[in-house]
């Protein structure tokens, strides 16, 4: 049962990464690729009627990550206090920036909107990517199972770390560049016009910078984590995920040649995931892994809940996660294809 939580709880925030992902993206690359109004409100549009539900996700992954393994969530939340609560401000931050700009007519507000969009944007894309680059190379638990993390300290990795090191900055300017890309390959597919060609464009150059970055983040990774290995030695199965990452980063390349849109963002989307699944895969079956030596790895062993929850619970997701599916299935449905290039607002 603790495996098929484990699974659970990588799947719902890997769902949450790819469709948040390109939304996220959008905000990224939102000053450089739309340098008109008509152009940032097709971007706008092409987002408007998806960004929220994404973020549903989000929220649904947190939650089961709560009942499932309390004492990782209590844990993540004593030591990720500050970092947690920037990414909520942020969060807020960039809702307001959608929603408000799209009520104001004064381009003074405008102006203000789109720079709160980009700048929440971009650094929620480097908090997400140094979170996981922590949690991978692991945090100093103490015996009661609770830590703390300056802001930085030496910027090594090892027994003492902060939440900033030299891993942890990789971590965050892969995911920028990661998202980046996926913004632009969900606004070629969506957008029409001068704004479809400069991110086609701009994706074709920034593809061979995240396949590069993301070739320096495995030997990074084994670097800052030594045993990282052991679990894809241990499960053969593993070794499927960087595989897919390469045949991912391969499919975008041919793609963006080929000028086939559709292509390139799903092998976006299976870059995303491949990348995350290769994360969870080498953590298995350590939730949070300790640094040092007062303290011991959160396992999935020791952070489950109890018998009767997680088998209660597993009815209450089940039908959950199901209204989700058919809402997050239906909204794309919906709103499917591209946005016209003169459009006052989105429909098909």
């Amino acid at each position: 049962m603790g495996t098929l939580w484990f699974w659970i709880v990588a799947a719902m925030l890997t769902v949450y990464v790819v469709l948040d992902g390109f939304d996220l993206g959008v905000g990224i690359v939102y000053l450089f690729v739309a340098r008109t109004e008509q152009e940032r409100r097709s971007a706008m549009h092409a987002i408007g009627p998806v960004w929220d539900g994404n973020e549903v996700w989000l929220i649904a992954g947190g939650g089961t990550l709560f009942f499932a393994f309390p004492l990782l969530y209590a844990s993540s939340f004593s030591g990720f206090y500050l970092p947690l609560t920037i990414v909520l401000w942020l969060l807020m931050v960039r809702g307001l920036s959608i929603e408000l700009r799209a009520h104001t007519h004064d381009s003074v507000y405008k102006s203000l909107f789109d720079a709160t969009f980009f700048l929440a944007s971009s650094a929620l894309a480097v908090f997400f990517g140094a979170a996981l680059a922590n949690v991978v190379r692991g945090v100093p638990l103490g015996a009661d199972d609770y830590f703390f993390l300056p802001l930085w300290t030496n910027w090594r990795t090892g027994a003492n770390p902060g939440i900033l090191d030299w891993y942890t900055v990789l971590g965050g300017v892969l995911a920028l560049l990661a998202l980046g890309l996926h913004g632009l390959l969900y606004l070629a597919l969506k957008t029409t016009g001068d704004l479809n060609m400069r991110t086609k464009t701009c994706a074709r150059y920034l593809w061979p910078v995240v396949a590069l970055v993301t070739a320096v983040s495995v030997p990074a990774t084994i670097l800052a984590r030594p045993d990282s290995l052991e679990r894809y030695r241990e499960h053969s199965l593993a070794w499927l995920a960087p595989l897919m990452v390469v045949s991912s980063l391969f499919v975008i390349g041919t793609a963006l040649r080929s000028n086939r849109e559709l292509k390139a963002f799903l092998g976006s989307c299976g870059y995303l995931a491949a990348m995350l699944v290769g994360a969870a895969a080498g953590l298995y079956p350590v939730l949070l892994p300790s640094v040092g030596t007062a303290g011991r790895d959160i396992t999935i062993e020791r952070a489950l809940a109890g018998p009767h929850t997680v088998r209660v619970g597993l009815a209450w997701w089940t039908f959950g996660i199901a209204l989700a599916v058919i809402y997050t299935v239906t909204v794309y449905w919906m709103f499917r294809g591209k946005v016209p290039e003169h459009a006052e607002g989105y429909g098909h």
